[in-house]
């Protein structure tokens, strides 16, 4: 049973940073990828970032690019997402997910019907 496990979340100033980590646990293969999604109150999820675990490949939106920076550790079987200059419009709950690659291109891994299982989310609030 694969499981995801979101931890990191919380309140912060704007121009803040936050660490967010996900903890996977269960059968994921080195031809997976790990996204971050995130749901803002009233709009649809979105894809944040993601990583290749085959070989450590990255996309970002354009709305976190340069400041968001996606990261893994095998050893831990977790994936971090660090979140810099967080901004009021940063606020969400953000969710893990995982996919298998199966030739994907890194790009559609911003892609919500990409994944096939979830994390809980947790919360991230960007407010003075």
């Amino acid at each position: 049973q694969v499981q995801l496990v979101e931890s990191g979340g919380g309140l912060v100033q704007p121009g803040g940073s936050l660490r967010l980590s996900c903890a996977t646990s269960g059968f994921i293969l080195d031809d997976y990828a790990i996204g971050w999604f995130r749901r803002a109150p009233g709009k649809e999820r979105e894809g944040v970032s993601a990583i290749s675990l085959r070989d450590g490949s990255t996309v970002y939106a354009a709305s976190v690019k340069g400041r968001f920076t996606i990261s893994r550790d095998h050893t831990k079987n977790t994936v971090y997402l660090q979140m810099n200059s967080l901004e009021p419009e940063d606020t969400a709950v953000y969710y893990c997910a995982t996919a298998q690659m199966e030739g994907t291109a890194v790009p559609a891994l911003l892609n919500t019907w990409e994944y096939d299982y979830w994390g809980q989310g947790t919360q991230v609030t960007v407010s003075g």
